[in-house]
């Protein structure tokens, strides 16, 4: 099981967390965010990083080209898109990264819309809707996943904490490829307590 820190921010932090070895970490490029990285220097972060951890943009109904000028100025390996994106947005990024297309999940969500991205992207994030866009720190009823019978590998996210570690392992849902974290592991807004990761990333992979 993979596992993705989301909405890093402080370099101090970026390296401590990088030491918890998760294998992605997550850079929110959107200004209406408390995490937002506009006033970090990517290019030198994302070079800094262990190569055993993959770089991802997050992005929220952002400009095309503003998005493509941020992957090609810092190298990032990976795109997430939290907004409302099109497929046609989405199959204008894939070239050069991997695309991760999240949705907000709820009863009334209709899993067979996902057909639509199927071409154009490599993973699904499926994490809990809200108001606004980006996430909640609440967690969705995961039973709602049964109706996925798709095969494209998705990221689990949505209020994830230490918790509900022995409920990620007993999920039955091959296509589950990664979860996930954000808000519950932070001391403050985008500062992350490596220690309490190191041994949520540990559980999660039996180590």
């Amino acid at each position: 099981m993979k596992v993705k820190v989301c909405g890093m921010r402080t370099w101090e932090n970026i390296q401590m967390v990088a030491g918890a070895s998760p294998d992605y970490l997550g850079f929110i490029h959107y200004v209406d965010s408390p995490r937002d990285v506009s006033k970090l220097k990517m290019k030198f972060v994302v070079q800094s990083l262990p190569e055993n951890i993959e770089p991802v943009a997050v992005f929220v109904n952002a400009d095309v080209d503003f998005a493509q000028g941020k992957i090609e100025e810092n190298g990032y390996t990976h795109v997430q898109l939290h907004g409302n994106e099109s497929p046609e947005y989405c199959r204008n990024l894939m070239s050069g990264v991997k695309i991760i297309k999240a949705f907000q999940i709820n009863k009334e969500f209709d899993f067979a819309s996902l057909q639509d991205y199927e071409q154009v992207c490599d993973y699904y994030l499926f994490d809990t809707s809200g108001a606004e866009p980006g996430g909640t720190g609440k967690k969705f009823d995961w039973d709602l996943l049964q109706k996925y019978e798709g095969k494209k590998p998705f990221f689990l996210s949505g209020g994830i904490g230490e918790d509900d570690v022995p409920k990620i392992k007993s999920l039955v849902m091959p296509a589950l490829f990664a979860i996930d974290v954000n808000s519950k592991f932070e001391i403050e807004p985008a500062v992350k307590d490596s220690g309490m990761l190191g041994v949520f990333i540990k559980a999660i992979r039996n180590e």
